[in-house]
């Protein structure tokens, strides 16, 4: 299952990317805003996004704020997450290809709606290389996330 999460600077990329999901059959869960709040702040949306993400292999994430950073350093503190600040579709591809990144993270303030969806498509196209060298990098993450 795909979860979603936006404050309010990317509250409405978000529901852009909602309309776009639903017309691509793609299915997801928003986890908030529900509606749009300008004193909200990210990281209670993107810890709640990045929990469902990390409780199983079968779930992964598109978080969204202004410039990306701050959902993406709250998620990539949980367990089993792999959270990217992505803004093209070549980084995209790479952070999936590479990195296996369960979590998409954009940046509302520096990304279009238009390019956004090409971003996000490329991302959920994409497919772990599942070589040597990048399981071995993983396999080291998780390592670090036991100390």
């Amino acid at each position: 299952m795909l979860f979603i999460g936006a404050d309010h600077r990317g509250f409405s990329l978000k529901e852009g990317l909602k309309k776009y999901l639903l017309e691509q059959k793609i299915p997801f869960t928003d986890l908030g805003n529900s509606k749009l709040e300008e004193n909200d702040d990210y990281p209670p949306i993107a810890a709640s996004v990045a929990q469902q993400v990390g409780a199983s292999k079968n779930n992964y994430g598109l978080l969204i704020c202004g410039n990306g950073v701050g959902v993406s350093i709250v998620a990539n503190k949980f367990k089993n997450v792999r959270a990217g600040l992505v803004w093209t579709t070549a980084v995209a591809k790479t952070a999936k290809a590479d990195d296996d990144i369960n979590i998409i993270c954009l940046p509302a303030d520096y990304i279009t709606l238009k390019d956004a969806q090409k971003v996000v498509i490329a991302w959920l196209r994409t497919s772990f290389k599942n070589e040597t060298k990048y399981k071995r990098r993983l396999s080291q993450i998780a390592q670090i996330e036991k100390i």
